[in-house]
């Protein structure tokens, strides 16, 4: 039987969690911070992009179960990695608006669980997307996700949030594309790229993260499109395809750049732009999606990279750490990540479609504001004063939260009247950059300090840089109930960095 996550429940999570996932780790290493040849020695690469096997809604109820467990077969080898019934990433679950998800959750791992759909504008009450609901080992739970009649179409996903083993579950492999259908045609072809990463021992089991992993956030030395290893995709020269891409990666960023392709971003997180916009680079923070129109340039071969990107640094000015960059838990790793390749025949079909002028963006938040609040990112060392009165926080070491204090599962730290309109200034003091998400409500970015994320679309995602900012507007519509906001570097998240907000009673 489930019961909803309580503080006693919660301390000593972040310690269990560590050793639950991953087993049998002796041996041969694919080593953070290695080179990329050595990192992926044992992989397969090459073979074609598979798509994610794909469940439908069937007149107007998609009924699925997902049978979360260990023993999936990754980068054409078999490992006791994480999956959803059997694959990493699962199944893809296709839905309109106005229809009902019921989805019958099991969990055969060795630790509680949970699911979240992830950018879903869904109640957070009851069997829903209740982030404090606990399936036990063994258990069987029924969710049932009713999507409005006016839910804007989209890409969304779905994972684990059982806090203090989030981090732990999304690395070992429990995601998957979730998508609402309905909105323009706006390419003959279209394709779910799921991006996860890992690191894998030799004998093909997670590698479990040590203290410096999870305080910035760790990065597998193999990064996975689909759980396989630099796919190959198969384009026309000039045919247009849509790629609705999701950053299901624990802390890593993606900084992607395309080679003999031209993408214009249609859709940020969940929803469409208001207009197409040609980009020469998309960049995702974990958690975040982007609906990209991909159209070759020329026959021959190509790739989607990502490159390098630096999260700040680690080390704590004043505090003994030293300042070392963050562009992964392990090291800089030189050069980018080949994410897919692309294999270009000629001549250009005649299939391409410029996208339309304008896009049927949702509308975005009204510009009276009722309430404007400052919430804060905050870390610090053991033992400093206003942290470590929360959740798996006591003891020396790093400690994260927000405004001084670590996730309780019991307090509510934000009170928001039903269907208010707010502004949230998201202070980040600290040295490394951390992606905001705010569950339920999505919102829009009217401003930030590095002056390049308000775009006037709504997503529920944020990247706010080290030592900087972003103004979010959120219109708190339709749905009543207390949920949560966080980190999404899930190492962070499940340290404490995560609170709790309820909206009307």
């Amino acid at each position: 039987m489930s019961r909803e996550l309580g503080r006693r429940r919660a301390l000593g999570l972040l310690a269990a969690g560590s050793a639950a996932v991953a087993t049998g780790v002796a041996g041969w290493v694919w080593r953070i911070g290695a080179p990329e040849e050595t990192a992926v020695g044992a992989a397969t690469s090459g073979e074609p992009l598979r798509a994610p096997p794909e469940r439908l809604a069937r007149d107007g109820v998609l009924t699925v179960p997902l049978d979360a467990g260990p023993g999936v077969r990754l980068a054409g080898r078999d490992t006791s990695a994480l999956g959803f019934n059997g694959s990493s990433p699962g199944p893809t679950l296709r839905v309109r608006p106005g229809d009902d998800l019921r989805v019958r959750l099991t969990n055969r791992l060795g630790q509680p669980t949970n699911l979240h759909t992830h950018g879903l504008h869904v109640s957070p009450r009851g069997n829903s997307d209740n982030p404090f609901l606990s399936i036990a080992p063994g258990e069987t739970f029924d969710y049932r996700f009713r999507i409005p009649d006016d839910h804007p179409p989209g890409t969304f996903w779905y994972h684990p949030h059982r806090h203090g083993l989030v981090a732990d579950q999304l690395f070992g492999g429990l995601a998957g594309a979730l998508i609402v259908d309905g909105g323009p045609e706006l390419a003959e072809t279209e394709r779910v790229l799921v991006v996860t990463d890992l690191s894998l021992t030799e004998a093909g089991d997670v590698v479990p993260a040590g203290p410096r992993e999870r305080m910035l956030g760790r990065e597998g030395n193999l990064v996975l499109v689909n759980g396989q290893h630099e796919p190959v995709v198969e384009l026309r020269a000039g045919a247009t395809e849509r790629w609705r891409v999701v950053n299901a990666c624990t802390s890593r960023v993606l900084s992607l750049r395309p080679e003999n392709a031209r993408v214009t971003r249609v859709g940020s997180d969940g929803f469409l732009l208001p207009r197409p916009v040609p980009r020469q680079r998309v960049v995702l923070a974990p958690g975040n999606r982007a609906d990209l129109l991909v159209t070759p340039t020329g026959p021959g071969r190509g790739r989607l990279v990502s490159d390098p990107v630096r999260r700040g640094h680690g080390g704590m000015p004043g505090m003994g750490g030293t300042a070392d960059p963050v562009p992964g838990a392990g090291g800089t790793r030189q050069g980018p990540v080949t994410l897919v390749r692309l294999d270009v025949s000629g001549p250009a079909t005649g299939t391409s479609r410029e996208p339309p002028a304008e896009l049927p963006a949702p509308p975005l938040p009204g510009r009276s504001v009722s309430r404007r609040r400052e919430i804060a990112f905050t870390m610090g060392m053991g033992g400093m004063g206003g942290m470590g009165d929360g959740d798996g926080m006591r003891g020396p070491g790093m400690r994260f939260g927000f405004d001084g204090r670590a996730f309780d599962a019991d307090r509510t730290d934000q009170t928001v009247a039903a269907g208010a309109t707010e502004e949230w200034l998201i202070r980040n003091d600290t040295p490394m950059d951390h992606p905001f998400h705010l569950h339920v409500w999505p919102f829009q970015v009217v401003g930030s300090s590095d002056g390049g994320q308000a775009d006037g679309s709504l997503r529920d995602v944020v990247l706010v840089p080290a030592r900087g900012w972003a103004r979010l507007r959120v219109h708190f519509a339709d749905h009543t109930g207390r949920t949560v906001y966080h980190c999404h570097i899930l190492d962070h998240e499940d340290a404490g960095m995560m609170a709790t907000v309820r909206v009307g009673g």
